[in-house]
């Protein structure tokens, strides 16, 4: 697992993609303390664009005490996005390495489908913008390149 599938301008690394094969199949070598939400529609991936980190990403974030990573995923989709999609596919786990501070960490990675794309985004305190990627081309300029190397495994 020390294998680079992707590295952004940071030095953070994407190691690893451990496909689900079952809910209860999450790996227990580092913490798991987010959820990650790869939607589709058609050939596009729905990505966010975050004020704080001021990249294209995908829609998640933190996994809240008491909360399961689904129910992570399916909040923070909401919230950040304003899509409620409470039947979400997990897709597997991701496994990074991150550099500030120093760790190796998981996120749970869930995938939906959606047959229209949604009217009416209302920017939050997060969120400014959202946008649909086509896979079949290069990710937009400014992606978390972690994100779109994810949701094209997760995509599969």
């Amino acid at each position: 697992m020390n294998r680079a599938l992707a590295t952004d301008g940071k030095g953070n690394v994407l190691t690893a993609f451990l496909p689900a094969v079952s809910t209860s199949n999450a790996p227990t070598d580092a913490a798991m303390p987010a959820a990650l939400v790869a939607v589709r529609h058609r050939t596009s991936v729905l990505l966010v664009f975050d004020r704080h980190r001021r990249q294209w990403e995908l829609p998640g974030g933190r996994i809240d005490p008491g909360e399961t990573p689904s129910q992570a995923a399916v909040r923070e989709l909401h919230e950040e996005t304003g899509l409620h999609l409470p039947a979400l596919d997990l897709a597997g786990h991701a496994r990074f390495h991150l550099v500030d501070p120093p760790r190796d960490e998981y996120a749970a990675v869930f995938t939906g489908r959606i047959a229209a794309r949604p009217t009416g985004f209302v920017p939050n305190d997060e969120i400014s913008a959202i946008r649909w990627w086509d896979t079949a081309t290069a990710p937009p300029t400014g992606a978390q390149i972690l994100d779109t190397t994810l949701a094209l495994l997760a995509c599969g």
